[in-house]
């Protein structure tokens, strides 16, 4: 049986993070929020970062950042493990999403794109391209995708493993691979 860690729900209440009821921190996730920025998880989220919790294999525990006036919104029963979601500007998943082990969903290049900036300031986050990211409701995420700034995943939409998503995918389609693209239709 697992219990879910105490020392993670309370770092995300001293952190001022808003969880709905019933939310589950299994191993320690690393859960950081900067003080002009918003996180919050919806009903029964589960966010595990227990190495053997997950049989698929996790690299690292769940990371999930939001930087200086950030905003992420997790809806009601998401499941992750492993993960990183980092938000310089906005990040939403919605209701029902299953994310995969070791999946990376990123607003931001992270970096200057421009060598001469990045050689003189590699931290400048003023230089830094930034789009936000909605996943929604009921999807299903493969593990080591890697979800990229400016993507929009549609409902009951489902990304194969592995898969980098950039761009705009409606609702109820498989997509995959690297660039993903849509791949089946879904009834």
């Amino acid at each position: 049986m697992r219990i879910s860690n105490p020392f993670a729900k309370l770092s995300v209440k001293l952190q001022g993070i808003k969880t709905g009821k019933k939310c589950k921190f299994y191993g320690m996730p690393v859960i950081v929020k900067n003080k002009t920025a918003s996180i919050t998880l919806g009903n029964r989220v589960t966010v595990t970062s227990g190495f053997l919790s997950n049989l698929v294999g996790l690299y690292q525990r769940s990371v999930i950042v939001a930087r200086h006036g950030a905003k992420i919104e997790i809806g009601d029963r998401v499941g992750m493990s492993g993960v990183t979601i980092y938000a310089f500007e906005s990040i939403k998943i919605g209701s029902h999403t299953i994310i995969g082990a070791n999946t990376k969903i990123l607003d931001s290049d992270m970096h200057p794109i421009d060598p001469e900036i990045r050689r003189a300031t590699p931290n400048n986050r003023e230089h830094t391209k930034k789009r936000p990211v909605e996943i929604g409701e009921n999807v299903f995420i493969g593990c080591n995708a890697l979800i990229l700034k400016g993507a929009k995943i549609g409902n009951n939409c489902v990304v194969g493993a592995g898969s980098v998503v950039t761009g705009v995918f409606e609702d109820n389609c498989i997509i995959a691979g690297n660039p993903a693209k849509v791949v089946k239709r879904l009834s």
